[in-house]
């Protein structure tokens, strides 16, 4: 029989297991063999500029992650910047996120239940990604987490102010790192739903989410206006359905071994909604406008965990009282043997090819190829990145195509010079260094800019030397004499 709720003392040690477990597969390769891919570069160049051009530059673009902007700003000012300040916090709320679901699991559904969703939470695929990324959505995924947390100990019938203020307070700092985040709440409803929550706890729910909804309401209005960024998503296929089909069908086989009851507080009533509809809702958010990418509801993963551990503790408790002794194997049998068989994906994901490219590798081989008086260009004009973050390796070279810096324009790539001004410029050039993506990540060239660029080297110089590493091309190129 499950047991019902509890604030068992001993849940505290035991949440230390899978957070020691988590921050150990953190540490583990922590900065990928010193490689850094493109996203990370925006947190990592934007961070270590004067607070005063963060703002500025949040007036412009990229205001939906501004709160993590600064966040991290201030720990590279405390303990400078490297990729082991970038990744760690990441790495600690994955950490945080697998000890709250275990003290979930163990109320819910006992110690072993406990224990295995937060053992089982480390080691999915995504949250082995996410966990060693410098972005924004591990710490959200923590956030969710201490937020369920709260909601299933105010189910315990501690329905506390200080409790909802803490719960308000969670879920309006998700909401500051990534407002879609805020699909918690549509979870969290339904979780209040299945367990028939009385009158008196929807109000103070109620009251907590729109103190939190308000407060990243100005958020979700400005970042309105800038949403080209996410013009590159594309339209949903069914094809992006697959994914999520395969989670909500594990997690609901998790469920089904859960066996929940109508009004009772369970596993399933808390894990089904958190892993189902962050998921759905964003699927039907993308119908209208593309916006379904996994890492937007990785926190939607911290569900499937509790429902893997209420399988598990499912299957000790069906093999107990027969065998005790096979019954006590299951969970580190099952945890070594999906240990071992996720091992080759697990090496993967801490290897500089996890990711589509390395804007760190580049950079080598710019300062290798590059000359007194040579020229650089990018195409895309979001490859300047690469100078951005290994500004030593570009010392000497002219960017001959940049009219305005980021930090002066507000922007992450800078504003370029017009068509005519970069021909005009390339033309008076005896060498220029082109950098790109590699041949098998490059997109078509679409812009003007880049299209004269790609035009003028073709038809006035030679390439002399050409390197690929990692997803990113160096080019050298040399003004054809004969003309």
């Amino acid at each position: 029989m499950t047991p019902p709720i509890s604030a068992d003392r001993r849940a505290l040690p035991l949440c230390l297991i899978p957070l020691l477990w988590t921050l150990a597969l953190g540490m583990w390769g922590l900065s990928r063999q010193h490689s850094l891919w493109r996203d990370e570069a925006a947190t990592w160049q934007v961070a270590q500029r004067p607070s005063a051009e963060i703002w500025h530059m949040l007036g412009q673009v990229d205001a939906v992650h501004g709160f993590y902007y600064l966040l991290m700003h201030g720990l590279f000012a405390c303990f400078g910047a490297g990729t082991t300040t970038l990744r760690l916090p990441s790495v600690l709320a994955m950490a945080v996120a697998a000890a709250c679901v275990t003290v979930v699991g163990r109320r819910l559904a006992g110690t072993l239940a406990g224990l295995g969703a937060g053992l089982s939470f480390g080691l999915l695929p995504a949250v082995q990604f996410y966990l060693q990324e410098g972005r924004p959505y591990a710490l959200v995924a923590a956030g969710a987490a201490v937020s369920t947390l709260l909601l299933v100990t105010v189910l315990d019938s501690r329905d506390t102010t200080a409790l909802w203020a803490a719960y308000a307070g969670t879920v309006l700092v998700c909401g500051l790192l990534n407002w879609l985040a805020l699909l918690i709440l549509p979870a969290h409803a339904a979780t209040l739903l299945w367990t028939r929550a009385p009158r008196t706890l929807w109000v103070r729910w109620t009251t907590a989410a729109a103190a939190a909804l308000a407060g990243v309401l100005p958020l979700i209005l400005f970042t309105r206006s800038q949403s080209q960024q996410v013009s590159w998503i594309p339209p949903l296929t069914w094809h992006m359905l697959i994914g999520p089909a395969v989670l909500l069908a594990i997690g609901g086989l998790g469920a089904l071994l859960d066996r929940p009851r109508p009004g009772r507080v369970s596993v399933t009533a808390v894990g089904l909604p958190l892993l189902a509809v962050p998921q759905l809702v964003l699927i039907g958010l993308s119908l209208i406008q593309p916006l379904f990418l996994d890492r937007y509801v990785l926190f939607s993963l911290l569900g499937l965990a509790l429902l893997i551990g209420a399988a598990l503790g499912a299957a000790v408790r069906a093999a107990e009282p027969r065998s005790p002794k096979t019954a006590r194997c299951i969970l580190p049998l099952v945890v070594a043997v999906a240990t071992a068989a996720l091992l080759p994906q697990s090496l993967a994901k801490r290897s500089p090819a996890s990711r589509v490219d390395d804007v760190f590798a580049v950079a080598t081989d710019v300062q290798r190829l590059k000359e007194p008086g040579d020229a650089v260009l990018f195409v895309p004009a979001a490859r300047r990145d690469t100078r951005l973050v290994s500004p030593h390796a570009f010392t000497g070279l002219r960017d001959i195509a940049l009219a305005e810096s980021p930090e002066e324009s507000g922007t992450l790539k800078g504003v370029e010079a017009g068509p005519a001004g970069i021909r005009k410029a390339m033309l008076a050039q005896r060498r220029i260094l082109l950098v790109t993506d590699a041949a098998e990540v490059a997109r078509p060239v679409s812009a003007e800019r880049d299209r004269v660029k790609t035009s003028v080297l073709k038809r006035y110089f030679t390439p002399v030397a050409d390197e690929q590493v990692r997803g990113r091309r160096v080019t050298v190129y040399r003004r054809t004499e004969n003309l």
